[in-house]
C-alpha cells in the first residue's frame, strides 16, 4: 500500500516579541541583592515566587526568585538558592564580555547616576563615548557587570546602521569560515580580528 504524503503546513509566522520580560541570575544574598537594586539604583522589588521544586524541570533545588521592575515594564530577577554562593564567572570569557545594559534619559541622568553609585562606594568605568551613545560600567554585588547607556544616535540613524548590518555580518561569517580552515590546516593560531575598526581612537600607534 503506497504510504499517503500529509501535505506540509506552513510554520506560522514568528510572534511579535515586544520587549524584554525579565533577565534572570543567581544572587548570593536576596537582601544584599535588594540593597543595591532598589536602594541604590531605584528599581522596586515587584515579585517574590518561592518553592521547593523547579517548575520547567522538577528538580529539588529549593529558592527565593525576586524580581526588580523597570520603567517600561520589564524585569531583572535573581535566584537565591540559600546557600550564600554567587554565580562562578566563565573561565574562558574576559569579564568585560557578559553584561546587561540598561537606558536612562540623557547624559545628565547617566552623569548623576555615576556621581550616586560612587557615593555609595561602587567603582565605575567611564562616561564612554560609543558615538551612538555613551556608557558607564560598574558591577553588582553578584559579580555581574552592568552597563547605564544614554542614547545619542535618534531613530533614523539607527535605521540606516540597520541597512549594512547583515552585509558586515556576512562578511564576518564568510572570513570567518576561511579562519577556521586554515586553523584546521594549522596556518592560523591567533583569533580573528575584524575586517574593520569603528573604535580607531583606541589604536596604539
Amino acid at each position: 500500500m503506497a504510504a499517503v504524503h500529509q501535505p506540509i503546513q506552513p510554520l506560522p509566522a514568528p510572534a511579535p516579541i515586544r520587549q524584554l520580560h525579565h533577565y534572570a541570575w543567581r544572587a548570593r544574598d536576596a537582601e544584599e541583592t535588594r540593597h543595591f537594586y532598589e536602594d541604590i539604583l531605584g528599581l522596586p522589588l515587584y515579585h517574590i515566587i518561592q518553592s521547593d521544586y523547579v517548575p520547567s524541570t522538577g528538580e529539588y533545588c529549593p529558592y527565593t526568585h525576586f524580581f526588580f521592575r523597570l520603567q517600561d515594564g520589564s524585569f531583572i530577577a535573581f535566584f537565591d538558592l540559600g546557600d550564600d554562593q554567587a554565580a562562578e564567572p566563565s573561565p574562558n570569557t574576559p569579564s568585560w564580555v557578559n553584561h546587561v545594559a540598561f537606558r536612562v534619559d540623557s547624559q545628565q541622568a547617566l552623569r548623576d547616576m555615576k556621581s550616586r553609585l560612587e557615593a555609595h562606594g561602587v567603582q565605575v568605568l567611564g562616561v564612554t563615548d560609543h558615538h551612538i551613545f555613551h556608557s558607564i560600567y560598574f558591577f553588582d554585588p553578584n559579580g555581574i557587570r552592568l552597563e547605564l547607556s544614554a542614547q545619542l544616535a535618534d531613530e533614523f540613524q539607527m535605521l540606516q546602521e540597520s541597512k549594512t548590518a547583515h552585509a558586515r555580518l556576512a562578511e564576518w561569517n564568510a572570513r570567518k569560515q576561511q579562519w577556521r580552515r586554515e586553523r584546521a590546516d594549522g596556518e592560523q593560531t591567533q583569533p580573528l580580528k575584524p575586517q574593520r575598526n569603528d573604535r580607531p581612537e583606541f589604536v596604539k600607534s
